[in-house]
């Protein structure tokens, strides 16, 4: 039974491997596809733990002198497994799409980020009708903001907004109606890319926002959320 205080360390070993997939990659130790596989594996082994730490809690000899090692074990495996179970369950719930805009028939482009994204696997050309298609299914509330200002002083609320979110504001073009920033990821420092687009229109002047990921091909619903956020921070 000895092999039994080992689990608690294995749990713990679960635990730092699902903290390190995103430390990892935020200090550039390896990339998006490797910090998956971390989490992922992370995940496995947390449930693995906790599922053998509940079956020895019902073996009367296993659990003799044990019992409190086999309930932290069992803890923290549950706790490792949490979070990438929790991201599982909100990427089944959403689109698998990371290109997110209020306008999916013309959607802003980007001018002053191409360069930033010259060696990003995700495009930053607008992916097309599938994706937005996707979007309409999964996103139907992301609408265009309409603003009772004429488009200079819509302009200069918007990019009011922009800053107020933290982003990191990369251009900007008030003839153009045009700004791009930049954003990163909490957990795995992601950079995502964000550009507006403030144009006249019959109501005064309407905002438009697309949001972007530059690395895998599901964004877990952050891009929509950013939209919303932002538009939430420009109505008020």
């Amino acid at each position: 039974m000895s092999a039994l205080r080992l689990l608690p360390l294995l749990a713990l070993g679960a635990a730092v491997a699902v903290a390190a997939s995103g430390f990892g990659t935020r200090i550039a130790l390896w990339d998006y596809r490797t910090a998956f596989a971390i989490l992922r594996w992370g995940a496995y082994a947390g449930l693995a733990v906790a599922a053998l730490a509940a079956i020895a809690s019902f073996v009367p000899r296993a659990r003799a002198g044990n019992g409190r090692r086999l309930v932290l074990a069992a803890a923290i495996g549950v706790g490792a497994a949490a979070l990438p179970l929790y991201w599982l369950h909100v990427a089944r719930s959403v689109p698998p799409i990371n290109d997110i805009t209020t306008d999916p028939a013309n959607p802003p482009t980007f001018v002053a980020i191409l360069p930033l994204r010259a060696q990003a696997p995700v495009p930053a050309a607008y992916a097309g009708e599938a994706t937005a298609r996707a979007q309409r299914d999964g996103y139907p509330d992301l609408e265009p903001t309409v603003i009772a200002d004429a488009p200079p002083a819509a302009f200069a609320r918007a990019l009011a907004a922009a800053r107020a979110m933290d982003w990191t504001i990369v251009a900007t073009d008030d003839a153009a109606g045009r700004i791009e920033a930049t954003t990163t990821t909490p957990w795995f420092g992601f950079t995502d890319d964000i550009v507006i687009r403030v144009a006249a229109d019959p109501g005064g002047s309407r905002v438009d926002v697309r949001s972007v990921s530059r690395v895998g091909t599901s964004d877990l619903g952050a891009n929509a959320r950013r939209i919303r956020d932002y538009t939430a921070a420009l109505a008020r």
